[in-house]
């Protein structure tokens, strides 16, 4: 599993993970395609502004492998703004590769791409 140095290891001040320390034994957990409802707590919208934001930040139009970067955060992603580089793409592989697709980041997340929120 690679790991992404550099990568912020959590939202900043939070629970909120964005990074794993190490490769589950089991397997790596699947990335599945969660809906984001309307009525979603702000902390888990700041927490996937922010995580968008550092994504952007990191690998911009590039594609990047899965690696150590956490599950559960890229599921809220997943199918929108993040997708499947690969093809076949397999969500239990730390080697799957993913990329951004801009124009679906810049809509929904448009201080993350042109905003400097790390500043």
């Amino acid at each position: 599993m690679i790991k992404h140095r550099g990568f912020p290891g959590r939202l900043p001040g939070t629970d909120f993970q964005f990074t794993l320390r190490r490769a589950n034994p089991k397997g790596a957990t699947p990335i599945i395609r969660r809906d984001r409802f309307a009525d979603r707590r702000a902390p888990d919208k700041r927490a996937d502004l922010w995580f968008m934001a550092a994504l952007w930040d990191h690998f911009g139009t590039e594609p990047f492998e899965r690696g150590n970067l956490d599950a559960g955060r890229l599921s809220w992603l997943f199918g929108r703004e993040v997708l499947a580089f690969d093809d076949p793409f397999d969500p239990t592989d730390y080697e799957a590769r993913l990329i951004i697709d801009e124009r679906a980041a810049r809509a929904s997340f448009p201080d993350a791409i042109d905003g400097d929120l790390w500043a």
